[in-house]
């Protein structure tokens, strides 16, 4: 039986999401509205139209998730909320909300770390245990941590330009694949030849930890340009071409994680006793099956293994809210209710010499 219930709200980009999960493990609700129909028109995320519609249904959508666990605000042992980072007008309406619930029920508060959300949600559904390395792939984030415990991380490395979720949005976006980028990606690229284009690997053979996909981005529009049906105004690529240049940009990126990957592994080695823990891929971009194959390769050349949550609780949800509020509440944490929400909230502003 749990002897601890919490109550997770995520509002830090275009879902408005609440879930209810036991420190058993369970995720007796989770329930995620989607603002993808409200954003498609303008290709993005539009930060007032975000906001807007958090303040709209997050009242609605923590009743449902309570009606779904089939408990009321009496039987929890906290409220945890998104506090950042993310966009600054739907991050308020979460953590306002989740601080008024918390004070009228004389609850704990807690502020989670969204990049923590997603760092902890292997322990959620995999009970993986500390330490091990985390590649974190979410939205505009792009890092190789080594996870020591919950609130200790250590940066290997990171994206020195675009993140990686960004290169795939701007392809898809050059490509008139559609929106949200990620699955238009993954899915042109299914039926295509990634060998046809020559792509180029950024940082590939390079020391260090370090991403850099802004290169990439521009060989594919390079690539895309010298197209016959791309040379005419307002003529899109055949279908055939945008298939190849998803497929080609896709297995880049695949070789670029990989080998990243490799050397922080080397890393992690050289601080740990020469351990090789596991790899989690956490994020919005962890749910591409071709990148968890590649990731898959090298945790079998490595002899450990590789965990990638579920695709539903790799894009943001508030089940990994509720739980790294949980991770925290067990130790004895919680935030006042003067916590101040915030756009930029990097897990760790350091950055370690890597192999």
């Amino acid at each position: 039986m749990p002897s601890m219930i919490v109550l997770g709200i995520e509002t830090s980009c275009d879902e408005t999401a609440a879930a209810i999960v036991a420190d058993d493990r369970t995720i007796l609700s989770n329930v995620v509205l989607s603002q993808l129909d409200e954003h498609r028109p303008y290709g993005g995320v539009v930060p007032e139209i975000a906001a807007r519609a958090h303040l709209d249904y997050l009242d609605c959508i923590i009743r449902q998730a309570l009606d779904e666990a089939d408990i009321e605000l009496s039987a929890l042992d906290g409220i945890a909320a998104t506090g950042g980072p993310g966009l600054i007008g739907g991050v308020m309406v979460g953590v306002m909300t989740a601080k008024a619930i918390a004070a009228v029920h004389d609850l704990p508060f807690l502020a989670v770390n969204h990049l923590e959300g997603h760092a902890l949600t292997a322990r959620l559904t995999d009970a993986v245990e500390f330490p091990y390395l985390l590649l974190l792939v979410s939205g505009g984030h792009c890092q190789l941590l080594a996870v020591e415990d919950v609130g200790s991380y250590t940066r290997l490395g990171g994206t020195i330009d675009d993140a990686i979720g960004e290169a795939f949005d701007k392809t898809a976006k050059l490509l008139d694949l559609g929106y949200p980028g990620g699955p238009a990606v993954e899915a042109a690229a299914a039926a295509g030849d990634p060998t046809r284009f020559k792509l180029p690997r950024p940082l590939s053979g390079r020391p260090g930890c370090d991403f850099s996909f802004s290169g990439l981005k521009t060989a594919v529009r390079h690539a895309a340009a010298k197209l016959p049906a791309a040379s005419q105004p307002n003529d899109a690529l055949s279908p055939a071409d945008a298939a190849d240049l998803a497929a080609g940009f896709q297995a880049a990126v695949g070789d670029v994680l990989v080998d990243r990957c490799a050397h922080a592994f080397d890393a992690f080695a050289q601080s740990h006793a020469g351990a090789i823990p596991p790899l989690v891929v956490a994020g919005g971009v962890a749910a591409n099956l071709h990148l968890r194959a590649c990731l898959n390769a090298l945790c079998e050349e490595r002899q450990t293994r590789l965990v990638a949550p579920p695709p539903a609780l790799c894009t943001d949800n508030a089940a990994m809210i509720a739980w790294a509020g949980l991770e925290h509440l067990r130790r004895g944490a919680r935030d006042g209710l003067d916590f101040a929400p915030r756009p930029r909230w990097p897990l760790d502003e350091t950055k370690v010499a890597t192999a």
